[in-house]
């Protein structure tokens, strides 16, 4: 009878085991600009696996984000612009303070793979690759995109807003370089981050010096995080040594 007992206990024992050890682990929620995402998604594991929390990613454009935020959605960190970070910090949505500066990257062009690559070594030559193409892709600014809000002020100050602007095709989120791929557009115009992951795709180039376009990421600390030493923990990996050399690969640079 007592041994009966004793196997109901050991029983008992190994099955609350698993529990004990899962509730120990924190989920940490992400919200990126889909510039950063690879990146994010490059190091998941190496966070996980340093912090002994889980990550659970989502990604928008910069600008949809800060409105999601301000909404009041939940999330533990947030990879937005600075300013956006700063905004979002004297609004009482992120901690005073907890900005870290984690990437910059330029903006490129991109056709399809196997396409001649236009010449775009200067701005005039970029001006004639945009006016010879028969579609042009870009990040919809009504989307809140960074790149794309610059790329539609850039046509402006160029004096070809009125000859591209009709045969754009633009994206409301995501990779310009799938319109690419797809077909539907001959030539895009994106952050590099955001056309080196994309398979079919070619990066033609960053900008002209000129009239480049550089934006840096930052990580900020949400100020109603459920566990705000697991959430600053990770920003610290996206931040630490194994960041520098992924950075690289997927088309930006450590921040300064």
């Amino acid at each position: 009878m007592k041994s009966h007992i004793w196997r109901y206990v050991c029983l008992a024992i190994a099955l609350s085991l698993p529990a004990l050890g899962s509730s120990s682990a924190a989920e940490v929620k992400v919200l990126t600009a889909g510039a950063f995402k690879q990146v994010v998604l490059a190091l998941a594991a190496d966070a996980e696996k340093q912090t002994g929390n889980k990550l659970i990613i989502d990604n928008d454009t910069a600008g949809a984000l800060q409105k999601r935020i301000e909404s009041g959605e939940p999330f533990d960190v947030a990879i937005i612009t600075p300013a956006i970070v700063d905004s979002l910090a004297n609004s009482g949505k992120i901690t005073p303070n907890s900005r870290v500066n984690l990437a910059t990257v330029g903006i490129g062009v991109v056709v399809k793979e196997g396409a001649p690559k236009p010449d775009i070594g200067t701005v005039e030559a970029f001006k004639n690759a945009l006016l010879a193409a028969k579609s042009v892709a870009y990040i919809d600014p009504a989307s809140g995109g960074s790149s794309g809000i610059y790329i539609d002020k850039l046509l402006e100050r160029l004096g070809i807003a009125d000859q591209i602007r009709p045969k754009a095709k633009l994206k409301k989120g995501g990779y310009v370089a799938e319109l690419i791929v797809s077909g539907e557009a001959e030539l895009g115009v994106h952050q590099i981050s955001e056309i080196v992951p994309v398979k079919g795709a070619a990066l033609v180039g960053p900008l002209p010096k000129e009239i480049q376009n550089t934006t840096t990421y930052a990580a900020g600390l949400s100020a109603t995080a459920q566990n705000k030493e697991a959430a600053q923990a990770v920003i610290e990996v996206f931040s630490g040594p194994a960041a520098a050399a992924i950075l690289k690969s997927k088309g930006m640079e450590p921040a300064n």
